[in-house]
C-alpha cells in the first residue's frame, strides 16, 4: 500500500472517530441547565449587565424550555430544546422579542455542550452561529455566543455570559 493512500485512509478514520465522539448525546445532556439563573455579562463599553434565565423541563420531562430576560433593554427570548433518541442529538429553536429566530443542532465536544446553526451562504461566506456551554458546575457555567464566517474554521466571540444559580 503506498504512503499516500495510507495517510488518506488514516485521515478518514480519524475524522469518522472524531465525528462519532462529538455527535453522540444523551437525554440528560442538558440537565445541568435546568433551574433559575442569574446572568452577568460585560457590554462593549465595559459596563456590567445582569439578566435572568429560567430553564424548566416540560412535556413530561422530555423538553427543556428557556425564558431569558434582560431588564435593562427589555430583550426577552425563549427556546425549546428536545432530544431526538433516534439520532441521539439535541435540537433547539430560539425566538425573541426582536424578531430573532434560530434553529440549532446540539453536539458535545469534550466538556463543552454546543448548539450550532446549519451553515448559511451569504455574500460568498459560510456563516454558522453557535452557543457554547462550558466550565459547568452545579452552581455556575459560562456561555458563549460565537459566529464563524468561514464554515467553522475560526470563531469570533460576540457575547459571553457568566451564569450563577439563584
Amino acid at each position: 500500500m503506498n504512503k499516500h493512500l495510507l495517510l488518506t485512509l488514516t485521515a478518514i478514520l480519524m475524522v469518522s472517530i472524531t465525528t462519532m465522539a462529538q455527535s453522540k448525546q444523551t437525554e440528560t445532556e442538558y440537565d445541568f441547565w435546568v433551574g433559575e439563573w442569574e446572568a452577568t455579562w460585560k457590554k462593549a463599553d465595559g459596563t456590567i449587565q445582569k439578566g435572568a434565565n429560567r430553564i424548566e423541563k416540560t412535556l413530561d420531562g422530555k423538553v427543556l424550555q428557556e425564558h431569558f430576560s434582560d431588564p435593562n433593554t427589555g430583550f426577552k427570548g425563549t427556546s425549546i430544546s428536545v432530544f431526538n433518541p433516534r439520532t441521539q442529538t439535541w435540537h433547539q429553536a430560539w425566538a425573541d422579542n426582536q424578531g430573532g429566530y434560530f434553529n440549532f443542532v446540539g453536539e458535545t465536544i469534550g466538556n463543552k455542550k454546543v448548539f450550532k446553526t446549519l451553515p448559511v451562504e451569504k455574500d460568498g461566506k459560510t456563516i454558522i452561529q453557535r452557543m457554547v456551554f462550558y466550565n459547568i458546575t452545579d452552581k455556575t457555567m459560562t456561555w458563549d455566543w460565537e459566529a464563524s464566517q468561514d464554515g467553522g474554521e475560526t470563531w469570533k466571540l460576540n457575547w459571553q455570559i457568566e451564569y450563577s444559580k439563584k
